[in-house]
């Protein structure tokens, strides 16, 4: 045991080290430009769960539910139970719709197992062109989804590690961008009591690039009597990356009685089209029954239009299963706010 316990702390240590190596890449890299809006994807970047959502976006050494699938993998082994699963819907900015699906299934000693699906939708828009101002008689929208898989295992009784592997797909009208990505993530139990560590490395892959009939146009490349009048030509579009982002957090069980626990969480984050901040947030538990919870998200990041997070939770046992109806919210500034509702069901 004491080997398998020095070998985790030896694979924690290496990401950290990872982390910090990026770090500082990425921040002689966004020092002098600002990056922001050069990623594909975006749409993962949104926060997964109502009660993540009310502490602040700080949930990578917290994510011990089905919400593992978003922000730290790892954490779906150490879920009580056989499983849980699931939704997630929030009203986005700008009348978008953002929902999030999972559920997990524990294998015993070869760990555990989950699917998510992740949607992001715009409301149907009247198609206008110059030649038609007032609409062509189509409609468009933008869909993007991500379809993932996830294993974890725990290596000790203190060490955990995940993986997860994702399909994702961008579409505007008649045009499309198709890539894959990977989730990496560990969580250790440290022997003080009541505090855990996590770390994780979401949305490492392919590049993507848009590619659709809407891209292809004819071509008069000459102008001349007699010329060729028509040649087939095609809008060049450019790959981007993937919002890859590297995250480092800890949390704390302050107190833990049967009427009152206390939870302090924090996340650094280090993204690869933005510079570094730190979420942090607390929930306070009445009975285990009873969850209240606040936050504040992207704290020393500039230009951000992010603050303050509250949140609420319900949790209600019946015969083996536990069912939780979560709520949270969150301040966009100038882009007024931004409500998520969850449903889960651990069984």
């Amino acid at each position: 045991m004491k080997r398998t316990g020095h070998f985790s702390i030896i694979i924690f240590l290496s990401l950290l080290v990872f982390n910090s190596g990026f770090t500082q890449q990425s921040s002689q890299e966004v020092s002098s430009i600002n990056r922001v809006g050069t990623t594909a994807a975006t749409f993962l970047k949104i926060a997964a769960g109502a009660r993540p959502i009310g502490m602040g976006g700080a949930y990578t050494a917290l994510a011990t539910d089905v919400m593992a699938v978003y922000w730290n993998p790892a954490g779906l082994s150490r879920i009580i139970g056989q499983g849980e699963a699931f939704f997630n819907h929030a009203e986005w900015l700008a009348e978008t719709d953002y929902d999030v699906a999972a559920f997990s299934l524990n294998i015993g000693k070869f760990g555990a197992v989950a699917l998510h699906v992740i949607s992001f939708r715009t409301p149907e828009e009247i198609v206008r062109t110059i030649d038609s101002p007032e609409g062509t008689g189509q409609k468009w929208d933008a869909n993007m989804i991500s379809l993932g898989a996830s294993y974890a295992i725990n290596l000790t009784d203190r060490f955990s590690i995940g993986f997860t592997g994702k399909f994702i797909q961008e579409t505007i009208f008649n045009v499309s961008a198709k890539g894959g990505a990977v989730d990496m993530g560990i969580l250790y139990q440290t022997p003080l009591k009541g505090l855990t560590l996590g770390a994780s490395i979401t949305n490492f892959g392919s590049k993507m690039r848009l590619d659709g009939r809407d891209l292809y146009f004819n071509h008069d490349p000459l102008s001349e009597p007699g010329a060729v009048s028509e040649v087939p030509g095609e809008y060049r579009m450019e790959k981007h990356n993937l919002p890859l982002n590297l995250r480092f957090g800890l949390a704390y069980k302050a107190i833990t009685t049967e009427d009152i626990q206390l939870l302090a969480v924090i996340d650094g984050s280090q993204p690869n089209d933005n510079s570094e901040h730190i979420n942090s947030g607390m929930e306070l538990g009445i009975r285990n029954i009873l969850f209240l919870r606040t936050g504040y998200k992207s704290l020393f990041l500039e230009d951000s239009e992010q603050g303050l997070t509250f949140g609420a939770g319900l949790k209600y046992n019946i015969v083996g299963t536990s069912l939780k109806f979560d709520f949270g919210w969150a301040d966009y500034g100038r882009l007024e706010n931004v409500q998520f509702v969850t449903f889960s069901l651990r069984y």
